[in-house]
């Protein structure tokens, strides 16, 4: 049969389409053309004579299916593509279960609960089991809900593993089975299953009803499976039971992008898969057709160092293109303007900014990224997630300074009036808003003379509403004598907000931490920038007051698409652009310095930081800082192990790492290094190596007026010294002089330009 689409196939792929006589397992390097593959065989399998109903298709995400059914309707006829068996596993299990929910106990019409019912479901058992909320968090409750069904584990199993037993009682959950136990129950009563339910509950269906799970067996002939080092214990078992008798299944993935193992992903399904099937074939795709050469290359040195994989050796026929450039910087705040000022450079070259992304290990690292791409009037853009500013546990920060500034600000009083909880509900509340409104008075207003106005609240609540208006008096009162750091960091901690994030380990809450640490950050930040300016304080309303326009979203426009795309390393698994920034490359960050225990961790953070490297067609960059500001300090930190895992003939590395370039992970702050960089950079001017054109430096007032400047003669730190600075990194002292009783320098921080700094308030650190 001629089949002329096959000729649109490289060899590689040919042939695994091809192959339709038993088990095979694709290993896709990245950019290989997996999606292809999939399409192709499916199209194949229905142009030799393939029924389309007895085909099964499963990926992971409804778009992936979604646009793989449109290019086989494309090949083969809408017609028949409609009729195949084509959606992600809890699509396709659920119209199966819908099918077949009487032989479970359930009728065809179950409710299928999101995360939200899920964890409504959750509060209510343990606040009628009347057990601790600050120990039996619901995130953490729905998370080992969630890793039990994942793995097959039933209420009377969990009972009866030792090992999760143990594990409850070491987290002081010991009720934690008690707690699965009645919400399966009450789920059952509700006629009802969780997501999770749907792998669960199709496992109890095929092993409690051999008939049925020989209905499937016969139904689907051939069996294909996307993003297979993606799939879980139930996911795994599933495919296994479906394809056991004529082992006709197709599964197609890369071991080097297994990445999801904190969702309950096992590697071990894709690396093991020729013991699950011994006769199965092997095929490669090795030719990547996103990126250069060098960038392929790069990413296959640093994978190459991960002992548990699939060995490929992937390669690129595009050009060979330029290494991957290593920024070294002393600061995040430094590193977020060198980003933004290379993403400036890049437009001159063409690049777009929806060209460009910026890729981070945590959420929390996009603040920096944020406010610097903003200063430089660059349009972003948050890719699976909320921008800094809005996310829930900022907001809620937020909302107490600004209730500690304006107690009149009735959005920010209703936000945080019962968080943490302190027992005034909702009902409060509403009484509290009505009773402002019949006396034309702001809420706070009320609060401060409740009984004036009023209130009809019982004398509990009222004590209460005294307390939380007692607080936020006690705060306002320093408004405007204490800066806004020593604030905000007094604020999280007198009303609860850090205790609240820091009440168990799970990702959650350690993802909440990180963000309350670096909005924190931001505001010491601003004290010590207002400092350097002449002001000995830098009050909260001034630093609200720079918040309310960074978070002005007026010149973004949501239908301009040409915007940076900013996101977590996770984020961007399946996505690719021209150019990517790698930022944050640092030890105890990434690798996570929860992720370096064991080699299995770390071999999976490896393969995160080659997913990063993936996504760039033609530019790469990787950055990391030699200090990060976090739990109100500065912390010192080293280059990530993984950069001196890529051989350094794809780096155009710092000059001055390039003497000791075998010895990448232990760079340290030599200042003599330093001092022969920055001096270079003054002595001739900076051009990047693709010649790009760069702004010429500016002199920068940091103080409104500079009175009468009288040079200075024997200064503590004279003309031509090296100075650094916590913000603005190394300078060169260019004059200093006496303005107004005060000693200020003019000091020159090359791409930053030359600053006016008072010395009694800079905190400079002279470079001997």
């Amino acid at each position: 049969m001629d089949l002329p689409f096959l000729n649109e196939l490289n060899e590689s792929q040919r042939r695994a389409v091809e192959y339709t006589d038993g088990a095979s397992l694709v290993i896709a390097g990245a950019g290989s053309g997996k999606t292809r593959v999939l399409t192709y065989k499916i199209a194949y399998l229905l142009k030799t004579g393939m029924a389309p109903s007895s085909i099964l298709a499963l990926t992971f995400t409804n778009k992936a299916a979604r646009e793989m059914k449109e290019r086989i309707a494309g090949m083969v006829g809408e017609k028949t593509a409609r009729y195949l068996w084509m959606g992600t596993f809890h699509s396709v299990f659920s119209r199966i279960l819908r099918s077949e929910a009487e032989r479970i106990g359930y009728s065809k019409n179950f409710t299928i609960y999101d995360s939200a019912d899920s964890k409504s479901l959750v509060k209510s058992i343990i606040k009628e089991l009347k057990l601790d909320d600050k120990i039996y968090k619901h995130g953490f409750v729905q998370s080992r809900i969630s890793y039990a069904k994942n793995n097959l584990i039933t209420p009377d199993a969990y009972l009866a593993n030792t090992d999760l037993i143990k594990a409850d009682n070491a987290s002081r959950v010991p009720l934690m089975n008690n707690i699965y136990k009645i919400y399966c129950t009450r789920c059952k009563q509700a006629d009802a299953m969780d997501f999770d339910d749907l792998l669960l509950q199709t496992n109890v269906l095929f092993r409690n009803n051999p008939d049925i799970l020989q209905k499937y067996q016969n139904l689907f002939g051939y069996i294909l499976v996307d993003e297979y080092q993606d799939t879980n214990f139930a996911q795994y078992l599933i495919v296994k039971k479906l394809a056991e008798q004529h082992e006709k299944i197709c599964v197609v993935g890369d071991d080097a992008q297994s990445i999801y193992s904190f969702r309950g992903a096992n590697i071990d399904n894709i690396l093991t898969f020729k013991n699950t099937y011994q006769n199965a074939q092997i095929f490669k795709l090795e030719q990547n057709y996103r990126s250069t050469k060098t960038i392929v290359n790069a990413a296959n040195s640093l994978i190459d160092k991960n002992a548990q994989q699939i060995r490929k050796t992937v390669f690129s026929e595009k050009e060979t293109g330029k290494p991957i450039k290593v920024l070294s910087v002393f600061t995040d705040f430094e590193e977020g303007f060198i980003v933004a000022n290379n993403i400036s450079d890049l437009r001159f070259a063409n690049f777009r900014y929806q060209d460009i992304a910026v890729l981070y290990r945590t959420n929390s690292q996009s603040r920096v990224m944020e406010e610097a791409l903003r200063k430089q009037g660059i349009p972003y853009r948050i890719y699976g997630g909320l921008s800094f500013y809005q996310r829930k546990e900022i907001k809620d920060v937020i909302a107490y300074c600004r209730l500690v500034c304006n107690p009149n600000d009735e959005e920010a009083l209703k936000r945080i009036i019962n968080y943490p909880a302190r027992g005034i509900g909702e009902t409060t509340v509403n009484k509290v808003i009505e009773c402002s409104q019949l006396h034309a008075v702001s809420a706070w207003e009320v609060l401060t003379d409740m009984l004036k106005y009023n209130l009809a609240v019982n004398a509990g609540t009222a004590n209460k509403l005294a307390q939380f208006r007692s607080m936020i008096d006690v705060f306002a009162e320093q408004v405007t004598t204490q800066n806004a750091y020593d604030m905000a960091n007094s604020i999280v901690k007198t009303t609860g907000v850090i205790a609240d994030t820091y009440t168990d380990h799970s990702p959650e809450s350690m993802s909440r931490q990180e963000n309350v640490q670096e909005l924190l950050k931001a505001i010491h930040e601003f004290c010590e920038t207002k400092q350097a300016d002449g002001e000995p304080t830098a009050l909260l309303p001034d630093f609200l007051s720079e918040v309310s326009l960074l978070t002005d979203q007026d010149t973004d426009k949501e239908t301009d698409k040409d915007k940076v795309t900013l996101m977590t390393v996770h984020s961007a698994k399946g996505l690719e652009f021209r150019a990517v920034f790698i930022v944050g490359m640092e030890e105890e960050l990434f690798p996570s310095p929860f992720c370096t225990q064991s080699e299995r961790e770390l071999e999976e953070e490896r393969r995160l930081f080659y997913v990063a490297i993936t996504r760039a067609e033609e530019l790469c960059f990787i950055s990391f800082a030699k200090s990060r500001f976090k739990n109100g300090k500065t912390n010192f930190s080293n280059p990530s192990r993984f950069i001196k895992d890529i051989d350094l003939q794809f780096l155009d590395m710092p000059v001055e790492a390039k003497p000791k370039q075998a010895r990448i992970g232990d760079w340290d702050d030599d200042m003599e290094r330093e001092r022969n960089r920055f001096q270079s950079s003054f002595s001739k001017p900076f051009i990047r190596e693709n010649s790009l054109p760069v702004a010429p430096k500016r002199m920068v007032k940091l103080s409104n007026t500079d009175g009468d400047k009288i040079p200075t003669e024997n200064s503590s730190i004279p003309a031509g010294a090296f100075v650094k600075h916590n913000i603005f990194g190394i300078g060169k002292v260019l004059e200093t002089s006496m303005v107004n009783g005060n000693e200020k320098a003019e000091i020159d921080f090359g791409e930053k330009g030359v600053k006016s700094l008072l010395l009694k308030f800079a905190k400079l650190e002279v470079l001997k």
